[in-house]
């Protein structure tokens, strides 16, 4: 459970479904129902192993009945132990319980094998899902909440699967057999066997009653401990340097303390859980023991049935345990379920594409006609936005944070579809186009790089896959990143990922521009793509793209107003709405908005120098 500051706890509390019925019938009719072969396979071989482990305690008793009856045979000068007799029972014992064990080799193979394929198909599934779903999903969701149905959620629903199938068939045909046999043998030591377990169960449940308010409390406090400790670790050197040391110190003994206290009870009364199983257990065994001795000497029952009705008394209550077991392992498999189909069901984003509208031949002209949008009904981010973007230009966004600038960007790639109004590419409005179709005419370039766990080449041929050797290099030649690749140990062979040490953010970023000069799009969106990159870097990186963008029509979004004067056009934006558009010249001489802005980086600059 979390922490109050963030901290994961180590404990987890039982989760349970909200619909356990529909979620089972989802479970078994979508996924379950495809393995009917394998689940019965696994349902005979269970049952045949239980069967076969049950019978051996009443064929090992006929041993212990054969060898008391050689040796008062003996005592009494009538013969002996006919050991011919013993070894042909202890052979026949022998050969049920490899049986048995073979029969559980099987079957536990069978039930691997259906809980693997069906974690299989439902990676699968949710892998095939995560692409189709629209981007406002993930605005709505935490990447730990989707992560931990991918990973945490799959891997529970195969593991308990898994084990609870195999363990409750087991456990209650344990528990029928060894009732039939218990009964075939004696069903006055049954009844005391019997008699005694709801009293031992009645403790128990006074004692987790008593515990399990301390067990609340401890993981409680456990999640203050870590949270403190993952908050402590984390800024240790803010701690040091603002002397906190004493005040944290005192704020983890507290929690410590409290923690210590609620787990001493906890742990203490759980604990006691066994003596007192063991107590009315060992009670049982007594009362057992003297009935079966009253029989014995009545000539009712043998002295090797004894020995075999205690060996099943003491299995008795393994059968119940594992039942109890077995359903705390199936809510936690169904809830896990629950969230796996919950993701599944998402609405998905609509891709069929209006017959005939295709991209090729598109030049890049792009008009917005009055749109309006928001991440949601009550926040319009864009009200009425009005451009026409004609092919070649480059086109600048400006405007304070939060103004709507790369909104508008999403909105153009169809990440997200407008509210209201119309986005056109040469006359086609955007929706009716295949979203993959219409993206492939886009090279973004974006502020937070992004590069995944493979070569250098391979990052840089991410937009084009049958790139050739010579074509990666020419784009890394014109990102100006070429020299730094050579540096590397392996050159362009070398292993990158998006935590690479000794990579810097400037470094990382010309690679995303290398990428996108590989892909020869169309439409080019740079969003403050050169924002990491140093002033020196910047300039050459400014020529590169300035080659690039020739005969292509370019967003620039850009925080750095210096940066975009030769814009053939600049929209400045203010709470979603265009309220000045021109030139870099023509702006500055209109002495509105843009100009404060300009002017305001300009002092910035001023300050920063003085």
């Amino acid at each position: 459970m979390p922490g109050p500051m963030g901290g994961p706890g180590n404990g987890r509390t039982l989760e349970k479904a909200k619909d356990f019925k529909g979620t089972t019938k989802k479970l078994i009719k979508n996924y379950l129902s495809k393995y009917k072969i394998g689940l019965i396979i696994v349902f005979i071989f269970s049952v045949g192993s239980t069967i076969f482990s049950i019978v051996g305690p009443k064929i090992l008793g006929n041993a212990t009945t054969e060898i008391f009856n050689g040796l008062i045979n003996k005592l009494s000068g009538n013969g002996g132990i006919d050991f011919s007799k013993v070894g042909n029972i202890l052979v026949t014992l022998l050969g049920l319980y490899v049986i048995s064990a073979l029969f559980s080799f099987i079957q536990g193979f069978a039930m691997t094998q259906i809980a693997q394929n069906l974690t299989y198909k439902l990676r699968k599934d949710l892998s095939k899902k995560i692409n189709k779903l629209p981007m406002n999903y993930f605005d709505k969701k935490t990447n730990g909440e989707i992560l931990s149905v991918i990973t945490n959620d799959i891997d529970t629903l195969g593991m308990n699967l898994n084990q609870s199938i195999t363990q409750i068939i087991t456990a209650i045909c344990t528990l029928v057999g060894i009732l039939i046999m218990m009964l075939s043998i004696s069903w006055q030591m049954t009844l005391i066997s019997i008699i005694v377990m709801p009293i031992g169960a009645g403790l128990v449940k006074i004692i987790v009653g008593k515990s399990q308010k301390y067990f609340q409390k401890q993981q409680d406090y456990l999640g203050h401990v870590n949270g403190q400790v993952e908050e402590i670790y984390s800024g240790l050197t803010i701690v040091k340097a603002f002397n906190g040391e004493e005040k944290v110190k005192e704020e983890f003994s507290k929690a410590n303390a409290e923690l210590y206290r609620s787990a001493w009870r906890s742990q203490f009364l759980s604990g006691l859980m066994h003596p007192i199983m063991n107590f009315i257990s060992n009670i049982g065994y007594v009362g057992v023991a003297i009935a079966g001795g009253y029989l014995a000497i009545q000539g009712k029952i043998t002295v090797g049935n004894i020995q075999s009705f205690i060996q099943y008394n003491k299995q008795f209550t393994q059968p119940i345990n594992q039942i109890a077991q077995v359903s705390a392992m199936l809510q936690a498999m169904v809830a896990a379920s629950e969230r796996i189909f919950v993701f599944l069901e998402e609405e998905e984003e609509i891709e069929t594409a209006k017959a005939g509208v295709t991209t090729k031949g598109l030049k890049g002209n792009i008009t917005f006609d009055h749109v309006k949008f928001g991440y949601n009904p009550e926040n319009i981010v864009i009200k009425d936005f009005n451009a026409k973007v004609y092919e070649g230009q480059k086109i600048a966004i400006v405007g304070p944070t939060g103004a709507g600038k790369s909104t508008m960007v999403k909105l153009l790639m169809r990440f997200y579809d407008v509210t209201e109004g119309n986005i056109l590419v040469d006359g086609y409005n955007v929706k009716d186009f295949d979203r993959g179709e219409l993206r492939q005419m886009f090279g973004m370039v974006l502020q937070d790089t992004w590069l995944f766990n493979g070569t250098v080449k391979d990052n840089i041929k991410y937009g084009k896959e049958d790139a050739t050797d010579d074509e990666v290099i020419e784009a890394a030649k014109a990102a100006h990143v070429h020299h730094f690749i050579k540096t590397l140990p392996k050159g362009y062979n070398s292993i990158l990922n998006d935590e690479t040490s000794g990579v810097s953010a400037g470094q990382k970023q010309l690679l995303t521009i290398a990428r996108v000069i590989l892909a020869d799009p169309k439409i080019l969106i740079l969003d403050e793509a050169t924002s990491s990159i140093d002033t020196r870097t910047e300039i050459e990186i400014q020529k590169a793209m300035d080659n690039l963008m020739k005969g292509r029509t370019s967003f620039i979004i850009a925080h750095r107003l210096s940066t975009i004067k030769n814009a053939d056009l600049i929209l400045v934006m203010d709470h979603g709405d265009i309220v000045e558009q021109g030139t870099h010249e023509e702006l500055l001489a209109k002495g509105g908005f843009y100009e404060k802005l300009y002017n305001s980086q300009f002092e910035d600059c001023i300050d920063e120098i003085e």
